[in-house]
């Protein structure tokens, strides 16, 4: 069922807090929640529950040992209907724990959001232990049966590609009892510590020119133009990580070893595969785009950073250096209002009904852009439930970078709307996909200003934030995927000690980053604020699939004379209702050929020699 709320994307190195840029951005848009509830005491959110718990009751009470007979049955008594039944109550649910979890992200260190998002988690996990039995009951069926069933019932049929799905997860399963232990015990354990890891983020101060600030802020000033700010970020970073060594250890080495527990039980082979499944892509697909992007370390990190090296006047950058803005780069805050504008015009030039939608964002209170305390980290889009809307949460501090994370995260919501005709079960796309509309909606912002851009200094300025953007979702990301397979790997054979993890992070982050960047003492510690490793184990693929699936796809774009727009639009609107080969075949892209993902990185590589030849110029 619903998950409450996704992975937040941690930009190049972020973005939240006191907004230093005070009115320079103008009216930054608060989301409105009440389109859900009007608050946590609306009479309409008690009702709500209330009915959930009876609709699930009601559901288990008709459908609970029936599933074989429904298959043989049709209309109301059939197989489709139970479908029905169950997305129906999927679709309540999603708006429920929307609420809780949206309301929890807007102020994490409110006792009051923390406490209803808790006992809103344990109330729908205790309410779902009256459904567990729908998808367990349904995969024991013979397939015989259940092919019949989709054939025969119109109803059953439409659910097809949910079923499908489904019942690739039949082998993994456990019995009844056990599922209903897994899902009860996750409440105490595994989401237990995903929620101590963000309170604990976010209660974390950062001692900097005399002032505690939060994490986002301190992540922030190491874009500075100054590299004393950058450095002094940097130790502040780096002692309050120390500071809280010993919790952010002991969460990592628990919930590893939780899943290690899962993935012995369920039957995994390989500490990835319950990811890859969840995502509906090959062992072997994402296993070649990691060694495609691993071979390609020196011909896009190790070489860019080289040369940003020599434009900041040094040998070697120190790792805080990594995202300093190079001396070209414009200073100047840029208001929401220009902000909006710049990302709305690029989707517009695209297709008019992108920019439509993504207006709806802006115009109807479906973004949260003030940074504040307490406040979620990063940026996400969250798509609540088809009866609902999406809503977009980032953090604004007037940086370039901010505009790309705003047109990032406006590319999920206008994927999230037009999927949403699919229906509760079939609207959310698997995470390897779900980047492909952010991706391109950034991709698309970026040409835009790059085409207006006339000025030499300012088109490198340009050009090298997007391959420093870029570097950061396809080279980080897939490091980050390595350090999480090296870790998982080394905690199969004990507790790790943060000298242990710190290790492990200094020998794939220097493998990635390469001889051009001094990995110097502080550094071991920065795997700790990373939320993907916490929420959302091997997630981060996801991040470089996306990319260099979009860089393929824009090519394809800029060659076609016509009828990409409608296509591209098909390829949202099927959310999670086909596999990625059947939504790239109409482009002539294929991500098993092993050549694929080397077309992708050649976009990048294509932009470094941009550079080169500005530089030479």
């Amino acid at each position: 069922m619903h998950a409450c709320l996704p992975a937040a994307r941690m930009t190049a190195e972020a973005s939240s807090a006191a907004n230093p840029n005070g009115g320079a951005l103008g009216d930054l848009p608060v989301w409105k929640l009440s389109d859900l509830y009007a608050s946590a005491n609306d009479p309409a959110f008690k009702t709500d529950l209330e009915r959930a718990e009876a609709m699930a009751k009601a559901f288990e009470a008709k459908w609970k040992g029936r599933l074989d007979e429904a298959a043989a049955g049709n209309g109301a008594n059939g197989l489709g209907q139970a479908i029905a039944d169950y997305e129906a109550l999927d679709d309540l649910l999603g708006r429920i724990s929307s609420f809780a979890g949206l309301t929890y992200a807007s102020d994490t260190a409110n006792p009051a959001n923390g406490k209803l998002y808790g006992d809103v988690q344990a109330k729908l996990t205790a309410l779902s232990a009256h459904l567990i039995f729908f998808a367990l009951e349904l995969n024991r069926l013979e397939d015989a049966k259940v092919d019949a069933a989709m054939a025969r019932d119109a109803k059953t049929g439409h659910y097809r590609p949910w079923i499908v799905d489904l019942r690739k997860d039949k082998p993994y399963q456990l019995d009844d009892k056990l599922e209903q232990l897994f899902m009860e015990k996750g409440m105490t354990g595994a989401a237990a510590f995903n929620r101590l890891f963000d309170e604990t983020m976010t209660s974390l101060r950062f001692r900097i020119d005399g002032e505690d600030v939060p994490l986002e802020v301190a992540l922030n000033q190491l874009q500075d133009p100054d590299t004393e700010k950058r450095r002094e970020a940097a130790e502040a970073l780096a002692e309050t990580f120390k500071t809280n060594l010993r919790t952010f250890t002991l969460i990592t080495n628990t919930l590893a070893q939780d899943k290690q527990i899962s993935d012995r039980w369920r039957g995994f082979e390989d500490i990835a595969d319950s990811r890859h499944l969840a995502n509906r892509v090959e062992r072997e697909v994402v296993d070649a785009l990691a060694k495609a992007v691993r071979e390609a370390y020196p011909r896009l990190s190790h070489r860019y950073y080289k040369m940003k090296a020599k434009w900041l006047g040094m040998d070697v950058m120190n790792f805080w250096d990594r995202n300093a803005p190079l001396p070209e780069t414009p200073n100047a805050t840029i208001p929401w209002a220009e902000a909006q504008e710049t990302v709305l015009s690029a989707y517009r030039g695209f297709a008019p009904e992108m920019a439509e939608i993504a207006g709806r964002f802006f115009n109807e209170g479906w973004i949260d852009a003030p940074v504040r305390d307490g406040k979620a980290p990063g940026a996400f889009a969250h798509p609540v439930t088809p009866s609902a809307h999406p809503y977009v949460l980032v953090n604004y501090l007037g940086k370039p970078r901010d505009v790309m994370t705003l047109a990032h995260e406006l590319g999920h919501g206008v994927h999230q709307v037009l999927a949403a005709g699919q229906g509760a079960l079939m609207c959310q796309t698997p995470l390897t996909l779900a980047e492909t509309a952010s991706v391109f909606g950034e991709m698309l912002t970026f040409r835009a200003l790059l085409d207006r851009t006339k000025d030499k200094a300012e088109r490198k300025a340009m050009l090298a934030q997007k391959v420093e953007d870029m570097i950061n979702t396809v080279v980080r990301q897939i490091a980050f995927y390595e350090f999480e397979r090296r870790l998982h790997t080394a905690r199969k054979e004990g507790e790790l000690t943060a000298d242990d993890i710190g290790a492990i992070w200094l020998a794939v982050q220097g493998e990635s980053l390469g001889p051009a960047i001094r990995l110097s003492e502080g550094y071991e510690t920065f795997w700790t604020y990373i939320p993907h490793f916490i929420h959302s184990p091997f997630y981060v693929y996801a991040y470089a699939f996306g990319d260099c699936l979009v860089n393929s796809l824009y090519a394809v774009y800029q060659k076609a004379e016509g009828g990409f727009q409608q296509k591209y639009f098909e390829l949202l609107k099927a959310g999670g209702t086909k596999h990625h080969s059947e939504l790239l075949a109409p482009f002539g892209l294929d991500a098993t050929d092993p050549s694929f993902w080397s077309k992708g990185l050649s976009m990048i590589e294509g932009l470094i020699d941009e550079l080169e030849a500005l530089d030479r110029a």
